[in-house]
């Protein structure tokens, strides 16, 4: 079947789906490998689409869900249990995933539109249009894109771990961080956003100075991610044509109108690929005037926008992923490297830990002032310090290199929040905390919307003590990213072994399922200890025993390079003791202060705090 002339589609072929082949597109759904989620997620699928065709959709509600399907009692409240939405972020994610990998010529499409958990079905094929709208004639193309996308992403990190990318190892063999092959300012072309002047519809003085204000300050904030270039709409180089002459990689126009109805706005915002006119994004945004300053309004929606494109995993991102595997440039191919880094970071895996940190050591040789590749290659190293990757590598220590590799990254440009975020780690790995979050906070101050940043810093935070305001900044990142947050929610089980929430705490845990990372399961075998579930505590033992041996020969020091006080120490130690492990008591606990143990000693000042560190961040 295919669109007629005037793109339009017959009607009777989007007639609703059986209730028969909707349980038919479950059933297959639920048994494809593409489908990656756990049982808990598929009980929840299983519940929204059955009350649906029941014809229980207003019964389909957050407290319904969590007590017919989690088990919650009748005290339960959404907003302080997390656990419904959660799931559904994960629901989505899953299905987005069978779709690009395994069902583009299914016949139904499942999905639960964000804003609440009513699923919807609508037949599925190359040229269907969404439920809501009538077919535009550019649909097909979008849709190819946006299913290759995350297949390819996916792809390219498989193909980097085997091996079939492969690399010139001369090139790593001669390579020095402060010595490259390639010239004094390269840099390689990144993804463009073209923003246009948003338009005023409603045509008053007040909505005019809306529009413009809009404009500027979405501007302004896209701008602050190093990932993409953004171009103003009034530059004199506005031209799709004369800015992809200079790249293979994709440029993209981001238009927008506002409307005033009295004390309310609306903005329309949408993300066009300026090549083929395809709508890769598009969302409407509603604030009323008379709660919040015009000023501030501006800066939550224009936050909204950014946050929603132009963050790892967001939608520029994703939209890239097939475009930029597929070109051969070397610009692209520099790019391909940090799509890389971001899907390892999704599992840190130590399969695919190797292949990532070479190809990048090849992007800051190939563009020595590449701020970001920098950033990513020190993430890499200190990866080798706190997970233990590659321990019998020969060559310089990984936190030397790591530092180097951040320091660079800074230096070629101070306000990169990736570069920042990278000197934030060095320093905070090296034993200097009170540097490490003064990084931090300007870090977050020049771009509180980078939500891979604000989870970070939030870790940090907590794990240096300030538990409350950390715990709250990884929290609000899970509620924000766009891409995987997996690493963030091993971060919330140990915000909630803190709070001695074990059964959160072990919710939260498993939710990470980050089942590769050492770290995972030390954090499972305290909690386990701490439950006093024996079984499962022999299971993580074993474990590490087999993949991670170096993580039970020295297990304090393992606990103190990463946890910051004494009494947080003592009480992560105490759960690790019940499961079982000899931890002797800390030698280093005087009177007088308390020891890290970093390789290197460096002692903490039991007046003020501060550490005294014996390998300083250079």
């Amino acid at each position: 079947m295919s669109l007629s002339r005037s793109g339009t589609v017959p009607e009777e072929d989007f007639s609703p789906p059986l209730d028969s082949e909707i349980r038919d597109q479950l059933g297959k759904i639920r048994a494809s490998h593409a489908f990656d989620a756990p049982d808990r997620a598929q009980k929840f699928l299983c519940y929204v689409v059955e009350e649906a065709l029941q014809g229980r959709s207003d019964r389909i509600k957050a407290y319904s869900i969590a007590l017919e399907v989690f088990g919650r009692n009748a005290s339960f409240d959404a907003q302080n249990d997390p656990v419904v939405r959660i799931e559904a972020g994960r629901v989505r994610r899953a299905l987005e995933h069978y779709y690009l990998l395994a069902g583009q010529r299914d016949p139904v499409l499942i999905t639960i539109p964000k804003g609440g958990y009513v699923p919807a079905f609508t037949r599925f094929n190359e040229t269907a249009p969404k439920a809501d709208s009538p077919p535009p004639q550019n649909y097909a193309p979008w849709l190819k894109s946006k299913r290759r996308a995350l297949g390819l992403f996916s792809a390219l990190v498989m193909l980097l771990a085997a091996g079939i990318w492969t690399v010139d190892q001369s090139v790593f063999q001669r390579f020095q961080p402060t010595k490259s092959r390639g010239g004094a300012d390269s840099i390689p072309k990144l993804p463009r956003v073209i923003i246009a002047p948003f338009e005023d519809i409603t045509g008053v003085p007040s909505s005019a100075l809306l529009a413009r204000g809009l404009t500027d300050e979405v501007t302004s904030q896209m701008a602050r991610f190093k990932e993409i270039v953004v171009v103003a709409g009034k530059s004199p180089v506005t031209s799709p044509a004369a800015l992809a002459a200079s790249s293979d990689l994709p440029v993209y126009g981001l238009e927008g109108s506002i409307r005033l109805d009295q004390d309310r706005l609306r903005l329309s915002a949408r993300l066009i690929n300026r090549a083929d006119g395809a709508i890769v994004w598009t969302k409407a945004y509603n604030a009323k005037l008379g709660q919040r300053e015009i000023l501030d309004i501006e800066t939550v929606l224009a936050g909204e926008i950014a946050t929603a494109l132009a963050q790892p995993y967001g939608v520029i991102f994703r939209a890239n992923a097939s475009e930029a595997v597929e070109a051969s440039s070397k610009d692209s191919r520099a790019y391909v490297c940090t799509l890389s880094y971001y899907s390892y970071r999704a599992t840190l895996n130590r399969q695919t830990h190797a292949a990532v940190q070479n190809c990048l050591k090849e992007v800051v040789s190939d563009f020595p002032t590449y701020s970001t590749a920098w950033a990513l290659l020190s993430f890499t190293y200190l990866d080798e310090v706190r997970f233990r990757y590659r321990l019998k590598s020969p060559g310089r220590p990984p936190l030397d290199l790591a530092v180097e590799a951040a320091e660079k990254a800074v230096e070629l440009d101070p306000s990169n929040v990736r570069a920042l975020q990278a000197a934030m780690l060095a320093h905070y790995f090296s034993g200097d905390v009170n540097t490490a979050l003064i990084v931090g906070e300007r870090a977050f101050a020049i771009n509180p919307n980078d939500t891979e940043f604000a989870g970070e810093y939030g870790f940090r935070l907590a794990l240096s003590g300030q538990w409350d305001r950390g715990c709250a900044l990884i929290s609000k990142s899970i509620a924000h990213t766009v891409g995987p947050t997996e690493y963030f929610q091993s971060a919330m089980a140990i915000c909630s072994y803190m709070r001695k929430d074990y059964p959160g705490a072990e919710y939260w845990a498993r939710a990470s399922n980050l089942r590769d990372n050492p770290v995972y399961h030390l954090i499972l075998l305290a909690i386990y200890g701490q439950m006093g579930k024996l079984m499962d505590t022999k299971v993580e033992r074993e474990w590490l025993m087999l993949n991670a041996p170096e993580f039970l020969e020295d297990t304090r020091k393992e606990v103190v390079i990463r946890i910051l006080r004494s009494e947080d120490q003592e009480q992560f130690i105490d759960g690790l003791r019940k499961a079982g492990l000899d931890i002797p008591r800390d030698k280093c606990i005087p009177t007088t202060g308390n020891c890290r143990i970093l390789g290197d000693e460096s002692r903490q000042n039991a007046k003020t705090g501060a550490f005294e560190v014996a390998v300083p961040l250079r």
